[in-house]
């Protein structure tokens, strides 16, 4: 799946605790597409900052980028204060904003909590426009509203508990993976497994599916979100999370522990 990934993609990815294909992550790596342009639906963790380190990353829109509780991303870090990739500051509602709009087909999608904020000053996309619909002046003065442009992604990545035969992919109360597979052309799945019945076809989970109609591939990958954890799957190993923060502080302890990790898979 990952040679479907070419240099300067726009790629969506998850946030930590809703899904996060860390199984694609090396093989993404090995790949060497660069030129990346990473949006965060809506913040980043380990996978972002593993492919930052790997110098594949041209630029990251998020509205915020860490370990977790093992710290901060220390490749990121380092990007930002080497001005070797481009910062796109956005906030959880604007990225879901964007991504509506493009899953409606729609140039953007106006949203009004980011006015008084500072993040406008650095998003020159982001159009504050007149509310057309005010009914003229009032007592209270003019009605503003930010326009945010349509987030459209090349191809979306993500790991989910299971799909079925058909493609159909279960991904729970994770709606943000929804949002991500509607705005993208292309859209890629890894999974715990495959199950044999139809998920639409069980009222159980029907509610908690992504129909095939959006899901261009998927593969099994076992344990394919650790270190993260997977909703009703297995926790986060924390452990290894502060492992690869405490190496990555150092380009060279960056590529001791990917060289770590690549013997070890090849074993």
């Amino acid at each position: 799946m990952a040679e479907r990934v070419v240099p300067g993609m726009r790629i969506a990815l998850p946030v930590d605790y809703a899904g996060v294909s860390m199984a694609m992550t090396r093989p993404l790596i090995e790949r060497g597409a660069g030129d990346l342009d990473l949006v965060c639906v809506p913040t980043g963790g380990l996978q972002v900052d593993m492919l930052i380190g790997a110098g594949l990353v041209r630029s990251v829109e998020t509205s915020g980028l860490s370990l977790g509780e093992a710290g901060g991303a220390p490749r990121f870090n380092q990007a930002v204060k080497d001005g070797a990739i481009v910062i796109r500051d956005a906030t959880c509602p604007a990225i879901h904003a964007g991504l509506m709009a493009a899953q409606k087909g729609n140039p953007f999608t106006p949203i009004r909590g980011l006015i008084g904020s500072d993040v406008l000053a650095n998003r020159p996309d982001w159009k504050v426009i007149d509310n057309p619909f005010a009914a003229g002046s009032s007592a209270d003065g003019p009605d503003p509203i930010v326009l945010i442009p349509a987030i459209h992604v090349d191809v979306a990545i993500f790991h989910a508990p299971m799909a079925d035969r058909a493609g159909n992919v279960w991904i729970g109360r994770r709606r943000e993976l929804a949002a991500m597979a509607y705005a993208a052309r292309t859209t890629l799945v890894t999974v715990e497994r495959i199950v044999e019945e139809s998920l639409l076809a069980d009222e159980i989970t029907a509610a908690g599916v992504l129909p095939a109609l959006y899901v261009s591939e998927v593969a099994v990958a076992e344990r394919g979100a650790w270190p993260y954890g997977l909703w009703g799957e297995y926790g986060a190993d924390t452990a290894e999370l502060q492992r690869y923060a405490k190496a990555a502080r150092s380009a060279e302890g960056f590529a001791d522990y990917m060289r770590a990790g690549a013997l070890e898979a090849a074993q």
